[in-house]
């Protein structure tokens, strides 16, 4: 990321010197590198301001007297044109060493106020999970440049009374929060595309093993699927974030959390938000049910609890699902997003200040990110990406078979989109087609008959049991290849969407590439994980019969479910349910 203006603690800080409107600029310390005061030659001078306070450059004078006489030689008071009096010597001296220390006391508190925001932002741990090194870091690409991924999450916290008075019932205060708002930005390693992708809150996942730092208390892995919003009670967002990479495999690098609180304010410092209904809203039910959002046909710009409304309205936007509560908070953050880059009132510095107090109260986040410096550097780097190039999307679907109301990763779907994200690849189809790079190791392979493979059993799907039998199956077929080490453990029956193989180390790697050629498995499946002892072959949903191994085909085209929305799109507007009209 580029470094920031913001000095270090051991520099001494600069200081915004006086000038016209437009004219923002630094002036230096009177004071040398050790910290004493600059002593002024005989030919330094003074500037002084015109009218409008812009420094001139002619109004000038000596700060050193030129003779000793009393009467004469320039030392004494001066008579006629262009004489400056003795006392005015002395009250311009004084003035500039008021003036001095004026503005150091002005640089002392711009640092204080720095120190200030700096306290006001949480911090928590990246991630928490027993897996922390399952996806591997992003590559960088040819230039150098690496990808970025942030996982956003809104919390829906009601552990303060400003928070229990914004949403939920008075028996839910301090309980464990809930990640009811789950998104992954990929900003791509060019900065020319940024892709996200929503999780809905309704979806069933397999949560890891999580420890929370701050209390030691350790929290088991789930052992059926589990609502994936409760992963953030436990231990913290370092939990959703482990979540989030185990269905994934892609590398988190920073996450970035908001309460209910946080979120009323952050739309009050921008001004509003514009969002669009198809006709009037009013999300409330007799039993109770609804968010309170009213709003009228057309375009509103909302903000404060009108803001948070619209993003937890579930009653009332099209069937009243968790689906289309993502897309009204797409169109919310697309206009979001907008607004932050094109709202000419945040050029006021007052406005800006609000909004850095703002931001930097209402948001929590990991220790890469635990500095007004980081978040500013963050901030251009999102920047540099064009609105009409930020793609939005949900990771595609379906419903659960087993939960009322639930869903989960559509097959096939959804892991072709994960896999996008993890190339880099742009979800808006606009990047130039890359050659897929066959994988090589530094790590040379053993010889096939010493090398171990575990296969595992993973052709469950959310619709479909396991295949019977499907690990010793494979077992038979890569011992026939000349690994005569595999064995089958019928004691796993995992969910994975595509054959996968797993190594624990470096010094597998070569080995698991070496199984991936052998079946016809591209390289791009072979992933290191923590998670098993040693080579590993799981038999996906993708291979549930057959002993030849068909590859998906990788047409890098966004799958239609993802439901697609740009950045640059100000036409959307939500379908409102014609029972919650008025």
């Amino acid at each position: 990321m580029a470094q920031s203006s913001v000095r270090g603690e051991g520099a001494r800080p600069r200081v915004r010197r006086a000038g016209g409107a437009g004219e923002p600029g630094w002036d230096d310390s009177p004071y040398d590198e050790n910290g004493d005061p600059v002593h002024r030659t005989d030919d330094a001078s003074v500037r002084t301001a015109d009218g409008d306070g812009r420094r001139t450059a002619d109004d000038t004078m000596p700060l050193k007297p030129q003779g000793h006489g009393r009467h004469g030689g320039g030392g004494g008071r001066r008579h006629g044109g262009g004489g400056r009096p003795r006392r005015r010597r002395r009250i311009l001296r004084w003035s500039a060493t008021v003036l001095a220390v004026l503005i150091l006391g002005t640089a002392g508190a711009g640092y204080l106020y720095y120190q200030h925001l700096n306290a006001n932002i949480k911090k928590r741990d990246l991630n928490i999970g027993d897996e922390k090194d399952r996806a591997a870091e992003s590559k960088p690409n040819a230039a150098g440049q690496t990808p970025l991924n942030i996982l956003l999450i809104g919390s829906d916290a009601r552990d303060s009374a400003e928070n229990q008075k914004l949403g939920g019932a008075k028996d839910t205060f301090n309980t464990a929060p809930r990640a009811d708002v789950q998104m992954l930005l990929h900003v791509s390693a060019d900065r020319s595309n940024m892709s996200v992708v929503s999780m809905p809150r309704d979806t069933l996942l397999q949560i890891p093993k999580c420890t929370d730092p701050d209390t030691g208390k350790t929290y088991a892995a789930s052992t059926f699927p589990t609502i994936t919003n409760d992963s953030l009670g436990r231990g913290g967002p370092g939990c959703t974030v482990a979540t989030w990479e185990k269905l994934t495999d892609i590398h988190i690098d920073h996450f970035v959390m908001v309460d209910f609180a946080g979120v009323v304010s952050m739309a009050d410092a921008i001004g509003g938000v514009p969002v669009c209904v198809d006709a009037n809203i009013y999300s409330h039910t007799s039993s109770g049910h609804g968010s309170g959002l009213k709003l009228e046909e057309g375009t509103t710009s909302i903000k404060g609890k009108q803001a948070l409304q619209w993003l937890r309205t579930r009653y009332g936007f099209e069937d009243d699902t968790d689906i289309a509560r993502t897309k009204a908070q797409h169109q919310y953050m697309n206009s979001m997003v907008r607004q932050l880059r094109d709202n000419a009132t945040l050029s006021s510095p007052n406005k800006l200040r609000k909004l850095a107090e703002t931001a930097t109260s209402a948001l929590t986040v990991d220790e890469g990110l635990g500095s007004v410096t980081k978040l500013y550097d963050l901030s251009k780097e999102l920047k540099k990406v064009p609105s009409k190039r930020i793609t939005m999307t949900t990771m595609p679907w379906q419903y659960s078979s087993t939960s009322s109301g639930r869903v989960v990763p559509k097959p096939g779907d959804a892991a072709k989109l994960f896999r996008l994200v993890r190339e880099d690849i742009a979800l808006d189809g606009k990047d130039k087609k890359k050659a897929a790079k066959e994988r090589t190791s530094s790590d040379p392979a053993a010889a096939d008959d010493k090398i171990g493979v575990i296969v595992q059993n993973g052709t469950r799907t959310s619709t479909l049991a396991p295949v019977g039998g499907r690990a010793s199956t494979v077992t038979q077929l890569v011992v026939g290849k000349g690994f005569t080490q595999a064995r089958a453990d019928t004691t796993t029956a995992t969910a994975e969407d595509t054959t996968v193989i797993r190594y624990p180390s470096a010094d597998l790697e070569g080995d698991a590439l070496r199984v991936a050629k052998a079946l016809g498995i591209p390289t791009s499946a072979v992933k290191k994980s923590t998670a098993v002892s040693g080579v590993t072959l799981v038999v996906g949903a993708d291979w549930r019969d057959g002993t030849t191994y068909k590859a998906p085909e990788d047409d890098d085209k966004t799958p239609k479910s993802a439901d697609v929305l740009n950045g640059s799109d100000k036409s959307a507007c939500m379908h409102v349910d014609p029972d919650y009209t008025w």
